[in-house]
Formats: C-alpha cells, structure tokens, sequence
C-alpha cells in the first residue's frame, strides 16, 4: 500500500509569505490531485517556537541565509516562519484539507531544527510518521511539496533510509535555490538514493 506525504505546504512558504518560494502555490493543485488517489495523506508542517534556533532574528550580527553549526550540524539561517498558532503556519488556501489523513508538525524543538518529515535534524527524535505508516501497512510513499532542496529532500532521504519504496513528483515541489542549483543537486542526491523521480 502507497501512502501520499504532503510537505510544509504552508502560507508562509507561498507568495507574499515569510519565506516565500518562487511559486509556491504552483504546488497546490498538484497535491490536491494526488490526493484523491490516495486513502491514506500524511501531511507535514513547520511548527516552530518563536524562539527557534533557524530563526536568523534569534542571532545577533547573523543574517538570513548565514550558515551556523547547531547539534554538530551546518544550520541554514531563516526569516522567522511558521510560528505556532500564526496564519504563517497555516496550510495554503485552496490545498484540500479534508484529505488529509494525520499531520505530522516538526521544528517544535527550539534547540534543532527539523527539515524532514520523519525526524529532526540530528535524528534525536522522530516525528512518529514512520511507526504511523507501519502501522498501516504502507510499503511505498510518494512526496511532494515545499522546498525541494530542504525539506522536500530530507523527507525524501529518510523515507528511503526507513525502508519506504520513494516516488517524488517533481511538478508538485518546488525550491528555494539559496546557492543557485540547489534544486538540481538536491534531486541528484535523490536519485542516487533511490528515490524515482516522475
């Protein structure tokens, strides 16, 4: 059985939000077309205390994009993003909810960061989306939503690493290219680990 894992479409990831992803809401019916073809759609969201290490306004003299080592770990600075409890956090209009199974919230720790679905950064925790999926049988995911290079990547990657057959639909995600290519060597990395690319 396939399940379908919906990441962090969320409004401050679509235009005119806090982090805004060139066309961000390109996603949306995309995912909502999956959706339909699935029974079971976990959907993924940054759930983060205002108080997050990745918030760049939590280090001062450190800008957005600077680079810090958290948990022994290379640590991307971010403009403050999905705050619990705030419209930012919210799923993006027009994304069909009623299909959604479960929501799995990651980042909720203020002291790592959490880009997959499956765990924080350093692995110290799961977020239960595995131990959820086995308890339903689900032997393959498939993967879309937002940012292809970040958060999209690392679900992918631990997906596969948890035993999941992995297919990524590429029309359904979308990047944020901090570097310029790091949408092209993030779906390398997938591909090389087992993830099909449609």
């Amino acid at each position: 059985m396939d399940a379908l894992i919906l990441v962090d479409i969320q409004n401050d990831f679509l235009p005119g939000g806090a982090l805004a992803i060139p066309s961000g809401d390109s996603v949306i019916p995309v995912a909502n077309r999956l959706a339909r073809q699935f029974d079971l759609v976990a959907a993924t969201e940054d759930w983060h205390p205002l108080d997050h290490v990745s918030f760049a306004a939590n280090h001062p003299g450190r800008a957005v994009f600077d680079t810090i080592e958290v948990a022994g770990r290379p640590q991307t600075l971010w403009p403050v993003h999905c705050v619990q409890n705030t419209g930012g956090a919210c799923f993006g209009p027009g994304l069909d909810t009623t299909r959604i199974t479960r929501v799995f919230p990651k980042g909720t720790d203020p002291g790592i960061d959490a880009y997959s679905g499956f765990f924080d950064n350093a692995r110290r925790r799961p977020t239960g989306l595995t131990a959820w999926l086995r308890e339903r049988g689900v032997t393959g995911v498939v993967v879309c939503g937002l940012a292809t290079d970040y958060c999209v990547r690392a679900t992918a990657l631990d997906a596969v690493a948890e035993g999941f057959a992995v297919r990524l639909v590429e029309e359904g995600c979308r990047g944020v290219d901090v570097a310029g290519g790091d949408v092209a060597r993030a779906l390398d990395d997938m591909r090389r680990a087992g993830v099909l690319i449609q």
